[in-house]
């Protein structure tokens, strides 16, 4: 696999709009609290031309680096891509929210639908820690998941999560992105 995470680039327009017809076809713009059923809503009749969507690169491109009244945390988004074809995305949350805390948590994380079950969920993760601890400052990383949802808590696992506990329907698990990073093995407790 030669994919790679990279800040979001206008090369990869055809791939990404196909990507975003996937989520569409699946109902992802349909899921209320979603911060990609939001992109969906507001960005798909303007993401089709060029000018269009070099403006939404522009909006997830940069770092969002202060707080807005809605509790939108400062954000980071890198694209998971091999290539020209985009693959999924890596949302960093910079500081928790008491909702982010049982919710969301600081990683998030999305693999386009055509290319699920092919190990890019765990190496995108793998390969957002080092940017969670290095570039952000970001350590131990809190990423959650549905409690349904096998895959991702199989994929948190992988890359190091230490279960901490269930919340609602989300697991939260810790990790040490640090030791992640440098390739060891996790540490028991918080």
């Amino acid at each position: 696999m030669s994919a790679q995470l990279i800040a979001p680039t206008v090369a990869v327009h055809a791939s990404f709009l196909a990507a975003m017809d996937e989520f569409l076809a699946e109902g992802a713009d349909s899921v209320p609290s979603s911060s990609m059923a939001h992109e969906l809503r507001t960005w798909r009749d303007r993401w089709a031309t060029v000018d269009g969507f070099a403006e939404y690169v522009g909006t997830v491109g940069g770092i969002v680096d202060h707080e807005r009244p809605d509790g939108v945390v400062p954000l980071s988004t890198r694209w998971w891509v091999d290539g020209d074809t985009y693959l999924g995305r890596v949302a960093f949350r910079h500081r928790l929210t008491p909702s982010l805390l049982t919710w969301g948590g600081h990683i998030g994380y999305g693999v386009r639908p055509g290319a699920r079950r092919r190990g890019h969920a765990t190496v995108m993760l793998r390969a957002a820690l080092p940017v969670a601890h290095h570039e952000l400052g970001i350590d131990p990383v809190l990423v959650t998941c549905d409690d349904t949802n096998t895959g991702s808590r199989k994929v948190i696992e992988a890359c190091g999560g230490i279960f901490e506990d269930q919340r609602d329907d989300k697991l939260r698990y810790w990790i040490h992105a640090a030791a992640a990073t440098a390739g060891q093995q996790p540490q028991r407790r918080i």
